[in-house]
């Protein structure tokens, strides 16, 4: 018993590891930001779609009024892939990441509008707390800094990922949450084609292997293994452990890209990952 907790748990840690990639793989790869997101999505549709055939998930959409969230949601997630990889290049991987984790508060404050839930008035704390940290982590108060737009990136992306999942909770639950990736990938895929057409493709073959990681490792393998540890663990214990997500990114931004995070980025990102943490616990009684 003991082990199988333990596997499951290595599991779980391996998943939020593999996903925090993205950070570092977002920040390196030389290329514009759309044509990244278009070959991670396009490249992970394929490993996706093999992995649902290989385990007999069905992909079939079963009813005709789910087509809407699946199309809003993919859309979503395409904004929030592309906007989070602008805050990665604007910034760095320790802003960028700690920017894009207040999205569990946005879901928290915007859930009552999707969802028939009652308001409670301490997120309205948790709130004014992210928003702290948010400020804490900005180096200065000035729209022309490239941080600073690099943060407002990475809280518009929160906010398209959460928007995404309260619709995704809210219309198609009912789903395999594989496949639900999957037409998620066939859907940024199509949104993002004409980016082929007009953008920079000449470091193309330089920077494949990286992209091919990006897709492979980051999305494919590691959202499904995390969708499959939630089998073991509660929706709270897996929110938790993976707010250890910025802290793998800025250890593996400090050894591959020798970005050395200041005082403040540790003060601003101990608030808003103190949050999470917080609300993970509370949630969970």
């Amino acid at each position: 018993m003991q082990n199988t907790h333990t596997k499951n748990i290595s599991g779980l840690l391996l998943a939020t590891f593999f996903i925090s990639t993205s950070g570092v793989l977002g920040k390196y790869i030389a290329m514009p930001t759309e044509v990244v997101i278009w070959f991670r999505a396009a490249l992970a549709m394929v490993f996706l779609y093999l992995f649902c055939k290989y385990k007999k998930i069905d992909l079939k959409i079963k009813s005709t009024k789910d087509y809407k969230p699946f199309f809003i949601s993919g859309v979503l997630m395409a904004a929030h892939w592309v906007t989070y990889f602008y805050a990665l290049k604007l910034s760095n991987v320790a802003l960028g990441i700690l920017s894009l984790y207040t999205f569990p508060i946005i879901i928290a404050l915007l859930e009552p509008l999707f969802l028939k839930v009652k308001f409670n008035p301490i997120y309205i704390l948790f709130g004014c707390m992210v928003l702290l940290g948010l400020y804490i982590l900005t180096p200065e108060l000035s729209v022309e800094s490239s941080q600073v737009k690099g943060i407002l990136f990475g809280v518009f992306s929160a906010f398209c990922y959460a928007v995404r999942i309260l619709i995704l909770k809210q219309h198609v639950a009912n789903y395999n949450g594989t496949m639900l990736m999957f037409y998620q990938t066939v859907i940024i895929s199509i949104l993002l084609v004409p980016t082929l057409f007009f953008m920079d493709l000449s470091g193309l073959e330089s920077q494949f292997p990286y992209l091919l990681l990006l897709a492979f490792l980051t999305t494919a393998v590691g959202h499904s293994l995390m969708l499959h540890s939630l089998k073991f663990f509660s929706a709270s214990t897996a929110s938790i452990i993976s707010s250890l997500q910025p802290i793998f990114g800025i250890i593996l931004a400090f050894f591959f890209l020798q970005e050395v995070p200041t005082l403040n980025t540790f003060l601003g990102g101990s608030l808003i990952l103190a949050t999470v943490i917080i609300e993970s616990i509370r949630s969970k009684k």
